[in-house]
């Protein structure tokens, strides 16, 4: 797919793709390498948030959707900005109580800067 990480930190996640590997029969992006790049954005901030509490995290994802809102026609990229502190901190007391906690992630993917898709997942995390 040719991902390359650009910002992998606990407040924003960004991962960019070339359109050329990526490209269905009508030239424009793949929604199965759309869908794949937003996955990983949000796994990517999981193992972000969760490297120093657990080794290594075990990280999977229990559902979700994505809505496209336009052609892909060049590369793109998937950018996470993570959820409220609130969110965040109801998660961490779960990992840290039983050992497994749940959050809902949303990624947009951009082209040439405009949201191209919206991707919304549910994460699990279970100490390893």
């Amino acid at each position: 797919m040719g991902i390359k990480v650009a910002v992998a930190s606990p407040e924003r996640v960004l991962l960019e793709c070339p359109l050329e590997p990526n490209r269905n029969h009508r030239g424009t992006g793949f929604g199965g390498s759309i869908a794949s790049i937003a996955t990983l954005a949000g796994w990517a901030w999981i193992w972000v948030m969760m490297r120093e509490r657990t080794s290594p995290p075990n990280i999977v994802i229990a559902k979700s959707s994505i809505e496209y809102d336009q052609p892909v026609d060049a590369a793109f990229s998937a950018e996470l900005r993570p959820p409220s502190d609130a969110q965040i901190k109801t998660f961490i007391e779960s990992f840290d109580r039983r050992g497994s906690a749940r959050i809902e992630l949303k990624v947009d993917v951009l082209c040439r800067g405009d949201e191209a898709a919206l991707f919304t997942g549910t994460y699990v995390v279970v100490k390893s």
